[in-house]
């Protein structure tokens, strides 16, 4: 008989052994979720010997760091809330098929990140690190992430030319940080990539530059005090100009939990005349 789906969830499980694997060379998928497992208690090959397996399920267990070596084939990792605060260099660089990275809720500090952590996940598309303790932006992504999920930490600024690495990002999430004006880049959030952006709950005194490609934009629970339409208005885009979707394409815009008073200004409705939803 061969096995391609094992699902030992919700035991208490402290270890996972080479040898019974030995003879499943079939596995696609593991759900190792809410046991007992450390890193000490897997055992080197056991994990890597899997050379079909596609999915690997581990969270709520007791993790301290990535685990390594991985099987090569492996498209979707899910370690979140474990107690993971180191990667050990070399850990995702064979890592080439991984599509989802999922490390939220763990003890990740900015010292976690070399700037190769990430080299070698070339098809990853999802990141989350939210509910850490970062206090900078991760080094490095891997060029074709296209969701990055950044929530709950303590960021306090994103470096110049950050999104230049990672061209492809349409869905960030940067709620719950400690993000102010000052550590914005100059352009803002003008990022053409970029459809919905999240940036709920932080300390901005001011509506950043966005991207006239943007749909979403979250920025509730700041400390705005007014909207200047001619500083975010972002321009007309060319290929566009006789179009039926002219102008920007915000569609969603909420701002309630700041320090703006209704009405809506006139001529934010008159710059982004997609706009579905306007919460203040």
């Amino acid at each position: 008989m061969t096995i391609r789906y094992l699902y030992l969830e919700n035991n208490l499980i402290e270890t996972i052994p080479e040898k019974p694997f030995e003879n499943a060379t079939q596995l696609r998928w593991i759900n190792l979720n809410k046991n007992k497992i450390t890193n000490y208690g897997i055992e080197k090959g056991a994990l890597s010997q899997l050379k079909k397996l596609l999915f690997l399920f581990l969270e709520d267990n007791e993790l301290e760091e990535v685990p390594s070596p991985l099987p090569r084939s492996l498209e979707q990792l899910q370690l979140a809330r474990n107690k993971v605060s180191r990667i050990p260099q070399g850990t995702f660089s064979n890592l080439e098929n991984l599509t989802l990275l999922d490390l939220q809720h763990n003890k990740l500090l900015d010292n976690a990140f070399q700037r190769d952590t990430f080299k070698g996940l070339k098809n990853l598309m999802q990141l989350n690190m939210a509910k850490n303790a970062l206090k900078n932006m991760p080094p490095r992504l891997p060029a074709n992430t296209m969701q990055l999920f950044l929530d709950n930490n303590s960021i306090e600024g994103i470096p110049e030319n950050y999104f230049n690495v990672i061209p492809k990002v349409a869905f960030l999430r940067l709620n719950h940080n400690k993000l102010s004006d000052a550590g914005l880049p100059s352009s803002g959030f003008d990022v053409s990539s970029i459809l919905d952006l999240q940036l709920s709950h932080n300390q901005l005194t001011k509506v950043p530059r966005i991207s006239a490609h943007l749909q979403h934009l979250h920025l509730d629970h700041n400390k705005i005090k007014n909207v200047n339409v001619s500083v975010i208005c972002p321009p007309t885009l060319p290929a566009e100009q006789d179009s039926f979707s002219y102008g920007p394409h915000l569609r969603y815009l909420r701002l309630d939990g700041n320090e703006i008073k209704p009405p809506i200004p006139m001529d934010l409705m008159n710059c982004f005349r997609l706009l579905q939803a306007v919460i203040i």
